[in-house]
C-alpha cells in the first residue's frame, strides 16, 4: 500500500512541477501607490489596461523593475 501511495504522489508532483500554469511571471506594467506599495501589482500586459485598473482610485501605473532589467540579468558577457 505505501508503494502505491509512494507511486501516486510521485506522479502528482511531476505533474505539477512540470505544470507552466504555475510559473510567476513578469508582467511590464504595475499598478502602484499607497494600497499596492513597490513594484506593487505587477499582472498587466499593457499600460492601457493598468490604467483603466487604476482609473477612480489614488494609485497609479509604473513599470515593472524585474520586467524593465530582466534582459540585463540574462545577458551574456563577451570576453575580449
Amino acid at each position: 500500500m505505501s508503494r502505491l501511495l509512494f507511486a501516486a504522489s510521485s506522479v502528482v508532483v511531476l505533474i505539477a512541477a512540470s505544470s507552466n500554469a504555475a510559473v510567476g511571471r513578469d508582467y511590464p506594467y504595475c499598478l502602484q501607490g499607497r494600497t499596492w506599495g513597490y513594484p506593487g501589482n505587477c499582472g498587466f500586459t499593457s499600460y492601457a489596461q493598468c490604467m483603466a485598473t487604476a482609473s477612480g482610485t489614488d494609485a497609479y501605473c509604473g513599470v515593472n523593475p524585474r520586467f524593465a532589467f530582466a534582459r540585463e540579468r540574462r545577458a551574456p558577457r563577451r570576453r575580449y
